[in-house]
């Protein structure tokens, strides 16, 4: 059985079906077949007008679930932003950025996922909608491990919801084996706020690849507020503010060179906020 509903109603609908499995950029979905052939029924929702666009509105703004990264890449947003776009291009190649969801890459759940660490220091939500109403769920809350989340099989990820909380220069790094279409060995977000005398209001950091899932680094974040907007920030990131990261070794690296990259990653990404 293969679906391609219109409206997000009959999407919705249509995931009351038995066994039945999403598709939307496809990216993900058919490498993971390997050589098993298609047996499950299929929802393509690809054809959904509301799972598409990005929407300003007062309080947040909104990037519908089926919105592709060149899509985001392409839409004029704040420099808090900059941050997930820079992720969006890292996103394999032009080929698959113009295929591949946002919804899509959160929901595959994979540690090297490149747009969990910017939208984690974006503080955003998740919002999934089932036959039963919406729910949303604070990023961090909705990726629960390695490839797992909190999505229920009839729910459908409708968008992920960014507040404006924050305004300020966002940069994203990324370190791997060479320099294009690789998974990362570890990858960080940072978003800088300013107040008006040139401090640190808001420090926002997200690293990547460097424990089952993305996390955020809150004590570095708590020890930044207050420091000068200015160069020699990256000096004040130590590795007792990493406590949070649970590195491993593995075929790209060891736990050791992953802590210390992430820590050197971090430290370059605020030397770049602060220099514009």
């Amino acid at each position: 059985m293969f679906l391609r509903p219109t409206s997000l109603r009959e999407a919705v609908d249509a995931l009351a079906t038995p066994g039945i499995q999403i598709l939307a950029g496809g990216t993900d979905f058919y490498p993971a077949l390997g050589d098993r052939h298609l047996s499950a029924p299929v929802l393509d929702i690809t054809a959904v007008r509301e799972l598409s666009g990005i929407h300003e509105e007062p309080s947040q703004y909104r990037i519908a679930g089926g919105t592709t990264w060149s899509e985001l890449v392409a839409t004029p947003l704040p420099r808090c932003f900059d941050a997930l776009k820079a992720a969006a291009r890292e996103v394999g190649s032009i080929q698959i950025q113009n295929r591949g969801t946002v919804a899509g890459n959160l929901c595959n759940a994979s540690p090297a996922a490149d747009g969990v660490p910017p939208l984690l220091a974006l503080d955003a939500e998740v919002e999934l909608m089932s036959r039963a109403g919406t729910r949303r769920l604070k990023l961090d809350d909705f990726i629960t491990g390695y490839r797992k989340t909190e999505r229920r099989p009839d729910e459908l990820v409708t968008a992920i919801l960014v507040p404006r909380k924050i305004e300020g220069p966002s940069v994203f790094l990324k370190l791997g084996a060479r320099r294009y279409l690789v998974i990362s060995i570890a990858m960080v977000a940072v978003i800088l706020e300013a107040d008006g005398k040139g401090l640190v209001a808001q420090a926002r950091i997200a690293v990547g690849s460097c424990s089952a899932v993305a996390r955020r680094l809150p004590e570095l974040e708590s020890a930044l507020q207050g420091a000068a907007m200015a160069a020699g920030i990256g000096d004040r990131v130590e590795l007792s503010h990493l406590a949070a990261l649970a590195p491993i070794d593995d075929i790209r690296a060891t736990a050791a060179y992953r802590r210390d990259a992430a820590r050197t990653l971090v430290a370059r990404a605020l030397e770049q906020c602060v220099a514009g």
